[in-house]
């Protein structure tokens, strides 16, 4: 049992680090509030190999490898702690449908697994950006055009990222799923496969 939770921890943090490095690569920049990546198809994947659990550690991992290489803005400890810990973690409930991922591949229902992942993909997109909405209606008010409502503005800014983002990471997993599943696919370890290699 160790042995999996350590094997669960170092594909966390592989993950979040492969998630960092495309983070850096050239995104679809529609203004300096917008841009669309799709970095967080990394932690997707580990949430629907691993599950939710996972996801959360892989992305909170991943926000704070943003904040230790200088890719944050941080304005407040609370906008800190939002955007940084609780919104990348967040894009781990999408390990929430990883069961039907998992048990849709078993039962040989590519079709299916294909619409449990994109299901899944809108789940973590959605739950991320949450967190971005509020706190550009707290934080970056401040920023939004004259006469426009910081609501207004949170929602057209965080509103274009999550839909952009998460059509573009349903694309990337898409692919990834129909031509390499056992990549989410994570071996079941069971009590007679432990004996088998002991």
């Amino acid at each position: 049992m160790k042995n999996i939770r350590l094997l669960v921890m170092v594909e966390a943090a592989f993950f979040a680090a492969f998630a960092m490095i495309l983070d850096f690569l050239p995104s679809i920049k529609l203004s300096p509030a917008i841009s669309i990546s799709f970095a967080m198809v990394p932690i997707f994947i580990l949430a629907f190999r691993r599950g939710m659990l996972a996801g959360i550690l892989a992305g909170f991992l991943w926000g704070l490898l943003q904040v230790m290489l200088g890719d944050a803005t941080i304005l407040t400890p609370t906008q800190f702690l939002i955007e940084y810990f609780i919104a990348f973690a967040s894009v781990g409930f999408a390990g929430l449908l990883s069961p039907f991922i998992q048990k849709s591949f078993a039962n040989g229902r590519k079709k299916v697994a294909l619409t449990w992942g994109v299901a899944a993909v809108f789940v973590g997109s959605m739950a991320r950006y949450f967190w971005h909405f509020l706190a550009g209606v707290i934080f970056w008010g401040d920023y939004a055009p004259k006469g426009t409502s910081p609501l207004v503005y949170s929602f057209i800014a965080n509103g274009t990222t999550f839909v952009g983002a998460f059509v573009f990471c349903a694309i990337v997993l898409a692919v990834i799923l129909a031509s390499a599943p056992r990549l989410v696919q994570a071996e079941t370890v069971t009590l007679k496969n432990l004996k088998k290699a002991s």
